[in-house]
């Protein structure tokens, strides 16, 4: 994950995390990066300084500057209401969406694990009864079922999830 510090046209300073920089740069290209603010799409990254931790000093980086008068908005209507997370309503509702997917195939199939391609292609070709399953496939074994035409697809895994 990288954190951005990120400005609209209208000069409202603000910050985000995405996955990667690709990430950011193809969501900025689809709108899909507002400003919290005034919702405007047309966002850039802020100049900002990196965070650097030495071997000696890992786990107690130096805490980022404080924010000077020309990165921040001034007036109290337009900080956001005490939340330092500045996720954007649509990522938050995809997130919400996404997890509840997940919890309910979790809730109404059966666990397999790494038995997994082995029940889905069992229950493809009618050795065993068809039910919900899910489990742990390599790459390969994934890309096998689908050549064989048994349809498959990864649960959704969240930021939070690998935490």
């Amino acid at each position: 994950m990288i954190r951005y510090a990120l400005h609209c046209d209208h000069d409202h300073a603000f910050e985000s995390w995405f996955q990667s920089s690709s990430a950011y740069d193809s969501q900025v290209k689809r709108k899909l990066v507002t400003c919290p603010i005034c919702g405007s799409a047309k966002v850039e990254k802020a100049i900002m300084a990196p965070r650097i931790v030495g071997k000696k000093g890992r786990g107690r980086a130096t805490a980022p500057p404080e924010p000077t008068a020309e990165t921040t908005t001034t007036t109290p209507e337009a900080a956001p209401s005490g939340s330092t997370s500045l996720m954007m309503a649509q990522e938050r509702e995809l997130r919400t969406k996404l997890k509840e997917l997940r919890d309910h195939i979790v809730k109404n199939a059966d666990n397999v694990g790494e038995r997994f391609a082995n029940e889905a292609r069992a229950m493809h070709y009618g050795d065993k009864e068809h039910r919900p399953i899910y489990g742990e496939a390599s790459p390969d074994e994934a890309k096998s079922l689908i050549d064989e035409g048994i349809e498959v697809s990864p649960l959704p895994t969240l930021p939070e999830d690998r935490n």
